[in-house]
């Protein structure tokens, strides 16, 4: 069979084909492999687990929809993992970090080739994070039904409207990463996403270091000592909600995290006493796992605790200098057409207004080209800016 050329597909309003035989995953994943794309999108169910329970995945070619009933006993994923780790099939998303982390998980390998409508829609100039209904409205035309947007897809039969709503995730995605695909060609950005897909397709983006987990908790604190019982802390929470497969606020809230850190409990007693941990947690394998990671952190070496956050050196940033750098972000995304959140963060414009020319991604690659340049430029004093009618104009300096 021919490999299809890409095209316009057809939406259609039919009840699509439930999945639950590994025999016609196979026969589905068999024509899939012949499409230049497929369209993917997973429901699952994790409010009260570590690992995400995969119940549904959606697939579409350009004339075919297809759900694949995750649940389904007996049935084998294989075929699924074969057509994702395709070379010649392009996989589209929208929004993939946890549909790619749940494949990973699966398969252990990242969907490759895959294409991300929310990153490319922000590189077409729709804004930071737009949403999918948003696309539908803008580029496919339709108004999506939010009616089963909390379904718990774990339990069985699904109903038709289900069917129905789970698959317009994907029958109107094909619309939409054309048209996306197209206007990205025609404007010569294709490459912008193939640097934004590149992060995606790192399987470093989706896994958690137990070791690093610490620094999310952000401590405004130079002690090492505590750094160094937070980290350990830190780090037994994440694999113990692994191991238990509960999520990890519920094992224990981050606010108790920091006080085991600045305690620093010997005993089950002293265990107890913290806030959000029980008696019969601070005695049971838990509390014990936790006492554990505690005594060992102890016994650390000054030289084995991490380091301190560094402070910057010179110094702080200029306030009005970052409030000139946002403006110039804001006019520099309005002219380009782009995302202001893709260019540069707000921690980027701080350390852009502190630092001769820190390493950021602002200042490479085709960012540096739309906005890294001229923000140093404005920083140097060799661009200036004024308002021409309603719009902020850039003024080369004498």
């Amino acid at each position: 069979m021919s490999r299809r050329q890409p095209g316009a597909p057809e939406d259609t309003a039919s009840a699509p084909a439930l999945i639950t035989t590994t025999e016609a995953l196979a026969a589905l994943c068999d024509r899939l492999r012949q499409e230049p794309f497929v369209t993917v999108d997973t429901e699952f169910m994790r409010e009260r687990t570590y690992w995400p329970e995969l119940c549904l995945v959606q697939l579409a070619g350009q004339s075919e929809v297809a759900l694949v009933d995750a649940l389904a006993e007996g049935l084998d994923l294989a075929p699924l993992g074969a057509l994702l780790a395709d070379p010649n099939v392009v996989k589209v998303f929208h929004a993939a970090r946890q549909d790619v982390e749940i494949f990973l998980l699966k398969f252990d390998a990242v969907p490759t080739p895959l294409f991300d409508t929310q990153v490319a829609a922000m590189v077409a100039g729709f804004g930071d994070q737009v949403s999918y209904d948003q696309l539908c409205r803008s580029l496919a035309g339709v108004q999506i039904d939010k009616a089963h947007r909390f379904s718990d897809w774990s339990a069985r039969p699904l109903s038709a409207s289900q069917l129905l709503y789970a698959a317009g995730d994907v029958t109107h995605l094909r619309r939409i990463y054309v048209a996306l695909r197209d206007r990205l060609v025609r404007e010569g950005r294709l490459d912008w996403v193939a640097e934004e897909m590149a992060v995606l397709h790192d399987p470093n983006t989706y896994r958690t270091d137990p070791d690093r987990a610490w620094e999310k908790l952000r401590p405004r604190t130079n002690n090492r000592r505590f750094l160094g019982l937070l980290r350990a802390a830190a780090a037994w929470r994440e694999r113990e909600a692994q191991r238990i497969n509960i999520p990890r606020q519920r094992l224990v809230k981050d606010e108790t995290l920091l006080e085991v850190a600045a305690t620093g409990p010997e005993s089950v007693a002293e265990l107890a006493r913290a806030r959000g941990i029980s008696e019969g947690f601070a005695k049971g394998r838990s509390g014990t796992g936790l006492l554990a990671a505690v005594k060992a952190a102890k016994a650390l070496p000054e030289t084995e605790l991490p380091e301190a956050p560094k402070d910057r050196t010179g110094p702080p940033a200029s306030p009005a200098l970052v409030a000139l750098l946002k403006v110039l972000l804001a006019a520099k995304s309005e002219e380009h057409h782009v995302a202001p959140k893709l260019l540069a963060s707000s921690e980027d414009l701080d350390r852009l207004a502190a630092e001769a020319e820190p390493d950021l991604p602002a200042l490479h690659g085709w960012r540096r080209h739309v906005f890294g340049e001229a923000a140093l430029e404005l920083k140097g004093g060799r661009l200036a800016l004024g308002v021409e009618g309603r719009r902020v104009k850039l003024i080369a300096a004498g």
